[in-house]
Protein backbone atom coordinates (compact mmCIF):
# COMPACT_ATOMS: atom_id res chain seq x y z
CA UNK A 1 0.00 0.00 0.00
CA UNK A 2 1.47 3.61 -0.90
CA UNK A 3 0.25 6.32 0.19
CA UNK A 4 1.23 10.14 -0.92
CA UNK A 5 0.06 13.37 0.62
CA UNK A 6 -0.53 16.55 -1.26
CA UNK A 7 -0.21 19.88 -0.19
CA UNK A 8 -2.02 22.63 -2.96
CA UNK A 9 -0.19 25.75 -2.13
CA UNK A 10 -0.57 27.91 -4.96
CA UNK A 11 1.08 31.24 -4.80
CA UNK A 12 -1.76 33.58 -5.93
CA UNK A 13 -3.83 33.85 -3.26
CA UNK A 14 -6.23 37.03 -3.10
CA UNK A 15 -8.10 37.59 0.10
CA UNK A 16 -4.80 37.48 2.03
CA UNK A 17 -1.93 37.77 -0.05
CA UNK A 18 0.79 35.57 0.44
CA UNK A 19 -1.66 33.55 2.76
CA UNK A 20 -0.01 30.05 2.14
CA UNK A 21 3.30 30.96 3.28
CA UNK A 22 2.32 34.18 6.01
CA UNK A 23 4.05 33.86 9.41
CA UNK A 24 1.87 32.06 11.64
CA UNK A 25 2.65 32.28 15.03
CA UNK A 26 5.87 32.68 14.18
CA UNK A 27 6.44 30.08 11.33
CA UNK A 28 5.04 30.10 7.63
CA UNK A 29 1.62 28.18 7.87
CA UNK A 30 2.21 25.81 5.68
CA UNK A 31 4.38 24.63 7.97
CA UNK A 32 2.21 23.01 10.12
CA UNK A 33 0.31 20.73 7.37
CA UNK A 34 3.96 19.58 6.62
CA UNK A 35 4.65 19.61 9.93
CA UNK A 36 1.35 17.42 10.89
CA UNK A 37 2.21 15.00 7.50
CA UNK A 38 5.52 13.94 8.93
CA UNK A 39 4.33 13.17 12.35
CA UNK A 40 1.48 11.26 10.96
CA UNK A 41 4.07 8.97 9.46
CA UNK A 42 1.03 7.48 7.11
CA UNK A 43 2.96 8.62 4.01
CA UNK A 44 5.66 7.42 1.59
CA UNK A 45 5.30 10.76 -0.26
CA UNK A 46 4.99 14.31 0.99
CA UNK A 47 4.33 16.50 -1.74
CA UNK A 48 3.50 20.10 -1.91
CA UNK A 49 2.02 21.33 -5.72
CA UNK A 50 2.82 24.88 -6.27
CA UNK A 51 3.66 27.75 -8.92
CA UNK A 52 5.55 29.52 -6.96
CA UNK A 53 9.29 29.40 -6.13
CA UNK A 54 9.61 30.56 -2.58
CA UNK A 55 6.34 28.43 -1.17
CA UNK A 56 8.74 25.18 -2.92
CA UNK A 57 11.63 26.84 -0.94
CA UNK A 58 9.93 26.96 2.08
CA UNK A 59 8.05 23.45 1.39
CA UNK A 60 11.78 21.78 1.23
CA UNK A 61 13.29 23.87 3.89
CA UNK A 62 10.23 21.83 5.95
CA UNK A 63 10.95 18.20 4.91
CA UNK A 64 8.35 18.39 1.72
CA UNK A 65 8.85 17.44 -1.72
CA UNK A 66 8.23 19.66 -4.81
CA UNK A 67 9.05 16.81 -7.67
CA UNK A 68 7.52 19.48 -10.29
CA UNK A 69 5.90 22.86 -11.02
CA UNK A 70 2.35 23.36 -10.79
CA UNK A 71 1.54 24.83 -14.42
CA UNK A 72 -0.33 28.00 -15.07
CA UNK A 73 -2.70 26.58 -16.43
CA UNK A 74 -3.47 24.45 -13.15
CA UNK A 75 -3.24 27.72 -11.05
CA UNK A 76 -5.95 29.39 -11.38
CA UNK A 77 -8.67 31.12 -9.14
CA UNK A 78 -10.97 28.63 -11.17
CA UNK A 79 -8.65 25.57 -10.62
CA UNK A 80 -10.58 22.92 -8.54
CA UNK A 81 -9.23 20.35 -5.68
CA UNK A 82 -9.94 17.74 -8.01
CA UNK A 83 -8.17 18.89 -10.53
CA UNK A 84 -5.03 19.32 -9.00
CA UNK A 85 -5.27 16.17 -7.07
CA UNK A 86 -5.65 14.79 -10.72
CA UNK A 87 -2.95 16.49 -12.35
CA UNK A 88 -0.76 15.23 -9.20
CA UNK A 89 -1.21 11.87 -9.37
CA UNK A 90 -0.86 11.87 -13.53
CA UNK A 91 2.64 13.80 -13.04
CA UNK A 92 3.90 10.72 -10.31
CA UNK A 93 2.39 8.04 -13.03
CA UNK A 94 5.04 10.06 -15.69
CA UNK A 95 7.23 8.94 -13.03
CA UNK A 96 6.89 5.42 -12.56
CA UNK A 97 5.06 6.08 -9.26
CA UNK A 98 1.79 5.30 -8.57
CA UNK A 99 -0.47 5.30 -5.03
CA UNK A 100 -3.38 3.43 -3.71
CA UNK A 101 -4.63 6.26 -0.88
CA UNK A 102 -4.16 9.87 -1.49
CA UNK A 103 -4.64 12.82 1.14
CA UNK A 104 -4.94 16.26 0.54
CA UNK A 105 -4.02 18.31 3.65
CA UNK A 106 -4.72 22.43 2.89
CA UNK A 107 -2.08 24.58 3.47
CA UNK A 108 -3.68 26.79 6.38
CA UNK A 109 -4.87 24.14 8.25
CA UNK A 110 -2.68 24.62 11.17
CA UNK A 111 -5.39 23.14 13.49
CA UNK A 112 -5.07 19.78 12.16
CA UNK A 113 -4.88 16.56 14.67
CA UNK A 114 -3.00 14.28 13.60
CA UNK A 115 -4.91 11.51 15.11
CA UNK A 116 -7.19 12.25 12.55
CA UNK A 117 -4.91 11.94 9.44
CA UNK A 118 -4.11 8.03 11.09
CA UNK A 119 -7.73 7.34 11.65
CA UNK A 120 -8.49 8.74 7.84
CA UNK A 121 -5.50 5.94 6.65
CA UNK A 122 -7.11 3.21 8.20
CA UNK A 123 -10.98 4.12 7.42
CA UNK A 124 -9.98 4.81 3.98
CA UNK A 125 -9.38 1.71 3.25
CA UNK A 126 -12.98 0.76 3.15
CA UNK A 127 -14.19 3.92 1.82
CA UNK A 128 -13.76 5.83 -1.36
CA UNK A 129 -14.06 9.26 0.27
CA UNK A 130 -13.04 10.61 3.69
CA UNK A 131 -13.01 14.13 5.19
CA UNK A 132 -13.87 16.08 8.20
CA UNK A 133 -16.95 17.95 9.00
CA UNK A 134 -18.40 20.64 11.98
CA UNK A 135 -21.65 21.67 13.14
CA UNK A 136 -22.62 24.82 12.37
CA UNK A 137 -22.55 26.78 15.65
CA UNK A 138 -26.24 27.95 15.11
CA UNK A 139 -28.99 26.50 12.97
CA UNK A 140 -28.90 27.40 9.38
CA UNK A 141 -33.25 26.75 9.78
CA UNK A 142 -33.31 30.07 11.70
CA UNK A 143 -31.11 32.36 9.32
CA UNK A 144 -31.73 35.52 8.06
CA UNK A 145 -31.86 37.27 4.67
CA UNK A 146 -31.28 41.61 3.97
CA UNK A 147 -33.34 43.02 1.82
CA UNK A 148 -32.72 46.57 1.16
CA UNK A 149 -31.62 47.19 4.70
CA UNK A 150 -34.71 44.68 5.93
CA UNK A 151 -34.59 41.43 7.33
CA UNK A 152 -36.35 38.33 6.60
CA UNK A 153 -36.08 34.72 8.11
CA UNK A 154 -35.21 32.67 5.31
CA UNK A 155 -36.96 30.33 6.66
CA UNK A 156 -40.51 31.89 8.19
CA UNK A 157 -41.66 28.80 9.24
CA UNK A 158 -39.20 27.87 11.95
CA UNK A 159 -39.64 31.16 13.66
CA UNK A 160 -41.38 29.37 16.61
CA UNK A 161 -39.59 26.73 16.59
CA UNK A 162 -36.60 26.31 19.73
CA UNK A 163 -33.56 25.61 18.24
CA UNK A 164 -32.40 22.42 20.23
CA UNK A 165 -35.40 20.82 18.28
CA UNK A 166 -34.03 21.71 14.51
CA UNK A 167 -31.75 19.36 12.84
CA UNK A 168 -27.80 19.27 13.27
CA UNK A 169 -26.46 20.88 9.77
CA UNK A 170 -22.63 20.37 9.20
CA UNK A 171 -20.13 22.31 6.92
CA UNK A 172 -16.62 20.58 5.36
CA UNK A 173 -14.10 21.67 8.30
CA UNK A 174 -11.65 22.22 5.41
CA UNK A 175 -8.98 20.71 6.88
CA UNK A 176 -8.41 17.11 4.89
CA UNK A 177 -9.07 14.77 2.17
CA UNK A 178 -8.64 11.27 2.35
CA UNK A 179 -8.82 9.73 -1.45
CA UNK A 180 -9.05 6.16 -2.37
CA UNK A 181 -7.02 6.92 -6.23
CA UNK A 182 -8.14 4.18 -7.85
CA UNK A 183 -11.91 5.71 -7.94
CA UNK A 184 -11.39 9.43 -8.50
CA UNK A 185 -9.66 8.32 -11.49
CA UNK A 186 -11.97 5.39 -12.41
CA UNK A 187 -14.97 8.20 -12.04
CA UNK A 188 -12.99 11.41 -12.31
CA UNK A 189 -14.84 12.58 -9.31
CA UNK A 190 -13.65 13.81 -5.73
CA UNK A 191 -16.58 13.04 -3.71
CA UNK A 192 -18.32 9.71 -3.51
CA UNK A 193 -21.25 8.22 -1.83
CA UNK A 194 -18.59 5.72 -0.17
CA UNK A 195 -17.81 8.33 2.62
CA UNK A 196 -16.58 8.68 6.13
CA UNK A 197 -16.52 12.01 7.87
CA UNK A 198 -15.10 12.82 11.07
CA UNK A 199 -17.17 15.26 13.08
CA UNK A 200 -14.51 17.80 14.86
CA UNK A 201 -15.65 20.55 17.00
CA UNK A 202 -15.40 24.77 16.51
CA UNK A 203 -12.35 24.88 18.59
CA UNK A 204 -10.21 22.38 16.11
CA UNK A 205 -11.67 23.96 13.05
CA UNK A 206 -10.90 27.64 11.56
CA UNK A 207 -11.80 28.74 8.25
CA UNK A 208 -9.06 31.61 7.15
CA UNK A 209 -10.24 33.87 4.62
CA UNK A 210 -9.79 37.58 6.50
CA UNK A 211 -7.34 38.85 9.06
CA UNK A 212 -9.90 38.14 11.74
CA UNK A 213 -9.68 34.60 10.77
CA UNK A 214 -6.09 34.97 11.17
CA UNK A 215 -6.52 35.86 14.79
CA UNK A 216 -8.75 33.32 15.68
CA UNK A 217 -6.97 30.48 14.22
CA UNK A 218 -3.84 31.80 16.50
CA UNK A 219 -6.16 32.07 19.40
CA UNK A 220 -7.49 28.50 19.01
CA UNK A 221 -3.83 27.31 18.04
CA UNK A 222 -2.86 28.85 21.24
CA UNK A 223 -5.29 27.52 23.34
CA UNK A 224 -5.08 23.68 21.79
CA UNK A 225 -1.81 23.69 22.48
CA UNK A 226 -1.70 24.77 26.03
Amino acid sequence: MKTLCIIPARGGSKRIPRKNIRPFLGKPIIYYSIKKALESNCFNEIMVSTDDIEIKKISEKYGASVPFMRSDEKSGDNTTIKEVIINVLNNYRKMNMDFDYVCCIFPTAPLIDVNNIIIGLEKIKKYNYLFTIVPYSYPIQRSLILNNKAVFFKYPENINVMSQELETHYHDAGQFYWINVKNILKTNEMYSKNNYTIILNELEVQDIDTETDWVLAEMKYKLKNN
